[in-house]
């Protein structure tokens, strides 16, 4: 199973998903992308297969995952400061791949009826919903 994890900013989400996928599952195939430099190395450093950074590495590696993880804002267009564009935004929800989309209430965005849960308690969900994936 092949698994990308996409990021902004600085990669602290990305990073966290990262390290909370590999040890859950040490075998999958994770392939990071950020939007930035920041976010990328970020991923990289945490323990992703493999790494790449901006728009088209995002729209290319869509075409191949199973599974899309990553912030809510990764599927809306000029999203999380505007690091998302248009293209990246419809590559990504357009793709084939599941997604398990971590509900962050910043950026512009509120997601009704989601708990303002830590980002460790998203992380720890969005893993188990990975493994039910991975289980079915």
């Amino acid at each position: 199973m092949k698994v990308l994890i996409i990021d902004a900013q600085g990669g602290g989400l990305g990073k966290m998903l990262v390290q909370a996928v590999r040890a859950a599952f040490p075998d999958i195939y994770i392939i990071a992308v950020g939007t930035n430099t920041a976010a990328t190395t970020s991923m990289m450093k945490a323990g992703s297969n493999g790494a790449a950074t901006g728009e088209n590495a995002a729209i290319v590696a869509a075409r191949t995952a199973d599974v899309i993880m990553g912030p809510v804002g990764m599927v809306i267009a000029d999203a999380l400061w505007g690091e998302v564009t248009p293209k990246m935004a419809a590559a990504l929800g357009q793709s084939q791949a599941k997604k398990i989309l971590i509900p962050f209430n910043q950026c512009d965005i509120l997601v009704a009826g989601v708990p303002d849960l830590s980002a460790g308690a998203l992380i720890k969900n969005a893993v188990e919903l990975l493994r039910g994936l991975c289980e079915a």
